[in-house]
């Protein structure tokens, strides 16, 4: 069993940047797949970022390229969403999720074994 706990959300003026973590226990995520996610209310929830099991490939969501960076430290079982030039659009309840099957990057939401409970990002105009 996994278990994984966002935090670093919060409130900021766009054009800020806020900084995501993904704290995992339960079971050593450094060989597997993370990603990030993003959601609001009567949408479903999109692909952000992704990062393989080696840290080597990240890929992310066209709307995020240039602005947001995923990594990854091991040794501290933790990812990361660094998020810069924040726009209202950003606005969400962002989740962190991990694939323990495989190491790859994947963009979609059924790839995904576990998630966290999310974290609020509300981005003011």
């Amino acid at each position: 069993q996994v278990q994984l706990v966002e935090s670093g959300g919060g409130l900021v003026q766009a054009g800020g940047s806020l900084r995501l973590s993904c704290a995992a226990s339960g079971r050593t995520l450094g060989r597997y797949a993370m990603g990030w996610f993003r959601q609001t209310p009567g949408k479903e929830r999109e692909f952000v970022a992704a990062i393989s099991g080696s840290g080597g490939i990240t890929i992310s969501a066209d709307s995020v390229k240039g602005r947001f960076t995923i990594s990854r430290d091991k040794a501290q079982n933790t990812v990361y969403l660094q998020m810069n030039n924040l726009k209202p659009e950003d606005t969400a309840v962002y989740y962190c999720a991990t694939n323990v099957a495989g190491g790859s990057v994947y963009r979609s939401v059924r790839s995904y074994d576990y998630w966290g409970q999310g974290t609020q990002v509300t981005v003011s105009s």
